[in-house]
């Protein structure tokens, strides 16, 4: 048995005043083949999973590049053009192949292609036949296509979000291909369209009992894969949206009867899951009543991980001037302000321009005496099994002696040893100051003794019936009330 395995994963703010590069690629993570480090990064687990079953199972495994650029805005048409003709060029000269296994994220979009990963599916489709298995991994946050929905046998997204499964979900994707291949399964699927975009947090309820049920399901009654596709409002794309694929053995009535009662379920959900997201002034307010330390304050708009630049000063100000002490800020992406910086030296002392530099909505520079406390680079977070690269970065004091990470690779928040790293306790501050959504929580909540989620409006798109979707080819909540009465 033959199989070819690749990865090309970026997820596309179309709304970001930045673009994405071969550059990108390249600073955040690219393996040439037989590179892939041992391991797996969030889109690309199916690499470490498949050496592994390869090497256990006596199979060949072929592999292609893999890489990932951290969420951005557009991607230029050559870079995409480059990274596809050279994963296709690839699987071209593996040929033949019993199967193709790709580690995607979903929500790429490039000039002039609003559906990559449905170009690159029916790309390969076209190369290996009707006849050879292919299986793909996606983050929930993704765009279900009928192009790439049609194009795969197995399609298999993570199911929690913050995403601590996307190993699960790779092993999962290998093992089902596996599986077909070996004729011990028949596998169809379906997929129903919940005609929303929310977002669906699994580390609370309503979601948490929901992914807990699914789980459950899977591996019983002929059920063999449920994933829940949550959308990405960031992307103006057409497929936008949340939807419910299902896959069975050989019982397609199964699959679309479970996949539209799941899909329901999940429209009834809308409204009732997200955080409470509240202003930087309500969030300031609360702070002076807290008495479990660290208190852990999620910027959620500002977040690398949604595309946008993550370079606001809007709540770093806020902060300045409330007076508060004793807080750590990570972090503010600023690579001239941390050339500087390394130009000056672990105790330089200096006036600092920092920050807000690449968006009219994300606030003015700050402009502060510092002193350079600590200076590293290729400095790193942890996200559960995979390491994130933050580029060289800067620790620097503040007259009011709260502390500021500035970092030269664009990345979220994943985990307190961002700062651990830099040299701050992150369990001796009273206040962290961080930019994700909720892929922070399962790390943060093990050392937080309250986590906030504060609504700084800024360069996100955050409000679905505001953003002017322009290639939305059909009606969803909360655009619409009603989606399915207004679409009968």
């Amino acid at each position: 048995m033959r199989i070819f395995c690749a990865s090309i994963a970026t997820e596309t703010n179309t709304f970001s005043p930045l673009r994405t590069d071969m550059a990108d690629f390249r600073e955040s993570f690219y393996a040439a083949p037989g590179e892939h480090p041992e391991t797996p990064t969030l889109c690309s687990a199916v690499f470490t999973i498949a050496r592994a079953r390869a090497k256990a199972e006596g199979w060949e495994l072929v592999e292609g590049t893999a890489t990932w650029a951290e969420p951005g805005g557009l991607v230029n048409r050559e870079t995409y053009e480059t990274l596809r003709d050279e994963v296709l060029a690839q699987l071209r000269a593996a040929m033949p192949v019993d199967g193709v296994v790709l580690g995607l994220h979903g929500a790429m979009v490039a000039q002039d292609y609003l559906d990559c990963e449905g170009d690159l599916l029916q790309s390969v489709r076209d190369i290996v036949g009707p006849e050879v298995v292919i299986g793909a991994s996606f983050d929930p946050h993704s765009h279900l296509s009928a192009k790439r929905f049609d194009a795969v046998d197995i399609l298999v997204a993570f199911k929690e979000f913050p995403h601590t499964d996307f190993v699960t979900a790779g092993a999962s994707t290998v093992d089902l291909v596996l599986r077909t291949l070996r004729g011990e399964i028949a596998p169809v699927k379906a997929a129903f369209d919940c005609k929303m975009i929310e977002v669906l947090p699994t580390s609370r309820e309503p979601m948490r009992s929901f992914v807990d049920r699914i789980n459950a399901m899977e591996g019983r009654n002929g059920i063999l894969s449920i994933s829940v596709i949550h959308g990405f409002m960031a992307g103006d794309v057409p497929d936008l949206g949340a939807k419910v694929v299902v896959i069975t053995d050989n019982d397609k009535g199964l699959a679309m009867r479970l996949s539209h009662d799941l899909g329901m379920e999940l429209f009834g959900f809308r409204g009732t899951t997200r955080p409470d997201f509240i202003t930087p002034e309500q969030a300031l307010e609360k702070l002076s009543c807290s008495s479990s330390f660290p208190v852990v304050i999620a910027d959620v708009w500002d977040n690398p991980g949604g595309g946008v630049p993550g370079d606001s000063t809007l709540l770093l100000r806020k902060v300045m001037e409330a007076g508060l002490t004793d807080y750590a800020f990570g972090t503010i992406w600023d690579p001239m302000a941390v050339r500087i910086c390394f130009s000056a030296g672990e105790g330089g002392q200096l006036p600092l321009r920092f920050g807000g530099k690449t968006s009219s909505t994300g606030g003015a520079p700050v402009d502060a005496m510092v002193t350079v406390k600590k200076l590293r680079r290729n400095s790193w977070q942890s996200f559960g099994d995979s390491i994130v690269p933050l580029g060289d970065c800067a620790l620097i004091e503040l007259p009011d002696g709260g502390e500021v990470i500035l970092n030269s690779n664009r990345a979220q928040s994943f985990d307190p040893d961002l700062f651990a790293n830099m040299g701050v306790d992150p369990k001796a501050k009273k206040y962290l100051f961080i930019k994700s959504t909720n892929h922070f929580y399962d790390a943060f909540a093990k050392i937080a003794g309250e986590i906030i989620y504060v609504n700084v409006h800024g360069p996100y798109p955050s409000d679905p019936k505001t953003n002017g979707y322009k290639h939305l080819t059909r009606d969803i909540w909360p655009i619409v009330d009603d989606p399915f009465t207004a679409a009968s």
